[in-house]
């Protein structure tokens, strides 16, 4: 195992860490008898960048804790998606909600062509050539959370 510039081990390069990224982070105000109740929530995504992905909401009432929650939940939650080489095996429109995501599988290197929430998602997931148009929603949750839907309703090769 390598070491960092300070002499410590670096962790990134190690196979068993688990990727997460936080999506979209929400301050949420609750008007009470007493006053205000501030809250937090994250959308936290993780994967194992090799096919395993999930998506969770987490709440708490500081940032750190709502993270924290979300990544364990996220974990929780962890799916197998299907995979063609680093794509996905065919295409897929999906609605859910007022979201609505066409997913379609691209080239060799053509990279990820989506928005910034759907690409953390997509990287995650170990997914490396995609391209993804958003119909619906404007709403992070609501076009992630279709995405995650799309990824479950795939099909691999041979099976029906």
């Amino acid at each position: 195992m390598s070491n960092d510039r300070r002499g410590r081990p670096d962790r990134r390069n190690q196979e068993d860490e688990i990727y997460n990224r936080v999506i979209e982070i929400k301050r949420v105000a609750k008007k009470t008898k007493g006053g205000n109740t501030i809250s937090f929530t994250a959308l936290m995504v993780v994967g194992d960048r090799q096919s395993q992905v999930g998506l969770a909401l987490g709440k708490g009432l500081d940032v750190l804790s709502a993270i924290n929650k979300g990544r364990k939940r996220a974990e929780k939650e962890m799916f197998i998606v299907p995979m063609r080489g680093k794509t996905i095996p065919h295409d897929i429109r999906f609605k859910r909600g007022a979201a609505q995501v066409l997913l379609r599988p691209a080239p060799l290197g053509s990279g990820i062509i989506a928005s910034q929430s759907i690409k953390l998602l997509l990287e995650a997931a170990g997914y490396e050539d995609m391209s993804v148009k958003i119909l619906g929603s404007n709403n992070k949750m609501a076009n992630v959370s279709a995405v995650i839907s799309a990824l479950k309703k795939l099909k691999e090769y041979g099976q029906e």
